[in-house]
């Protein structure tokens, strides 16, 4: 069992160029894990969990690829879809807990976002 996710766990895309952390908004019935608010695997939503990682370097993003042959950078604007896997028996409110394991997907990055740290140390989820 992998460790249970949280608020202000610590995100990071494998083309970013700064950490991120993780912004839970409880969708139904709060779920507290150590104090936090737990996560699900629909915690993905940009600019509202999922903020920019900074610069993006990802040779999928057209305008980054751009950038760099004019010596210049993009900036990460995150287009996510859902975390997976999510836990396989832990729901909150309906949706799969998410876990430290799960990976999140951005048009620029597939599967390239993943937990650095949930942000629990005791809660698992299975």
């Amino acid at each position: 069992m992998p460790p249970a996710a949280a608020m202000s766990a610590q995100i990071m895309c494998q083309f970013g160029a700064a950490p991120g952390v993780l912004v839970v908004v409880p969708k139904g019935a709060p779920v507290n894990l150590e104090n936090k608010f737990a996560a699900t695997i629909m915690d993905f939503v940009p600019m509202t969990n999922i903020m920019p990682f900074g610069i993006c370097n990802s040779p999928m993003n057209p305008a980054a690829v751009a950038a760099k042959a004019v010596g210049a950078t993009a900036p990460c604007i995150p287009i996510t879809t859902p975390w997976t896997p999510g836990a396989a028996k832990t729901m909150i409110n309906n949706f799969p807990a998410l876990t430290a394991t799960s990976k999140c997907s951005c048009t620029w990055a597939p599967m390239g976002i993943s937990i650095v740290n949930p942000g629990t140390t005791k809660e698992m989820a299975n």
